[in-house]
């Protein structure tokens, strides 16, 4: 089975690393840090299964597991998820019997798998390796009962033929009486044309050698946050690379600014940042929410990270650590492998250079 992959933004967490697939409803936030440290080690499914169980089965209502190799899909699910197999041979409905510990199979010959967590949304943002909010996840190629569901594109209309413009008549000129000519006096004879004597002086007073040029003025000096370094406005190297759940990609060699319609003005022209625009269809990320810059001092080539003072909030989960919610205005180091979630299903991992 292909391993492209994609989803539909949720409230579940989706653990994504590069043999499989954990997906967690948001009350096993306490889990994800150290799954998704197995996660982007690339370990298998029985070592995810593992660690999952570790926390304790009673306490873990509801989960889904998605494993792929070259040759076979391993799927478990437990409580609410479903998964929805294609094949060559149709489609199959895995899910968990009421008092089963869980429904598990592993398949050959798969072209697709579509975990519905909750809703019945189009899967229709990439899931890359991180975390994402979901609540439906598609892997390989699209089901045919999906693909048949939705509309054809409307045909592209024929563009029409350029007209030519029609010529525009210069229009004439008007006549131009002839001047009078101009009448030069003798030199000293009367004022000048306004009536004025110029008063010219022999000697300019400031002319005495001494005269200094200023020191010019920055455009624009941006305030330290109190206790913090200031970092270069933009380094040589890149301290780290940021992975959106939309598919981008941003070096941190400056400022980067990340919000749903991010505004750069505090910033002087000479030190403009990287802008991110991210999608919100419920309204969940502010309009200028992140930053993350180059740190300095103690946190030199480290990127940070603060929270600028966001409606709901950012969660940052380290690898090893627990899970987070940024305090506003107060700079955290990020370290790889660490993962923000902004909501609204965006999420940025941390990454080296």
């Amino acid at each position: 089975m292909s391993t492209e992959a994609r989803f539909a933004p949720g409230d579940w967490y989706a653990v994504v690393g590069d043999r499989a697939t954990v997906l967690l409803p948001v009350s096993q936030r306490g889990r994800v840090a150290a799954l998704w440290d197995l996660a982007d080690s690339g370990a298998a499914a029985d070592t995810l299964l593992d660690a999952l169980l570790a926390g304790g089965l009673s306490s873990l209502d509801h989960f889904a597991l998605v494993a792929h190799d070259d040759d076979s899909t391993h799927l478990i699910v437990r409580g609410a998820p479903t998964a929805t197999v294609s094949s060559s041979g149709g489609e199959e409905i895995l899910s968990a019997s009421s008092g089963a510990t869980w429904a598990e199979q592993v398949l050959t010959g798969v072209t697709s798998v579509r975990v519905t967590l909750t809703g019945e949304g189009p899967a229709d943002h990439p899931l890359t390796v991180g975390l994402a909010r979901v609540s439906v996840v598609e892997f390989g190629t699209r089901s045919r009962s999906e693909a048949a569901s939705e509309p054809a594109p409307d045909p592209e209309p024929e563009p029409e033929p350029a007209r030519e413009p029609e010529p525009i008549p210069e229009p004439e000129a008007a006549p131009v009486p002839p001047a009078a000519p101009m009448q030069f006096g003798a030199p000293g004879e009367g004022p000048t044309p306004t009536g004025e004597t110029p008063v010219v002086e022999d000697e300019w007073p400031d002319r005495d050698g001494q005269t200094q040029v200023g020191t010019p003025h920055a455009d624009f000096e941006r305030p330290p946050i109190p206790g913090q370094e200031i970092a270069p406005d933009v380094v040589s190297q890149p301290v780290a690379s940021l992975v959106f759940s939309t598919g981008d990609v941003v070096a941190v060699d400056r400022t980067v600014l990340v919000g749903r319609a991010p505004e750069a003005g505090r910033f002087a022209s000479h030190d403009q940042p990287h802008v991110v625009t991210v999608p919100s269809p419920h309204q969940e990320i502010s309009s200028t929410h992140l930053e993350i810059r180059p740190g300095a001092g103690a946190d030199h080539g480290s990127a940070i990270a603060t929270d600028l003072g966001s409606t709901n909030g950012t969660v940052l989960a380290q690898p090893g650590l627990d899970a987070e919610d940024l305090t506003p205005g107060i700079a955290v180091s990020l370290i790889p492998g660490a993962v923000l979630d902004l909501g609204d299903g965006v999420t940025i991992q941390v990454t080296n250079p």
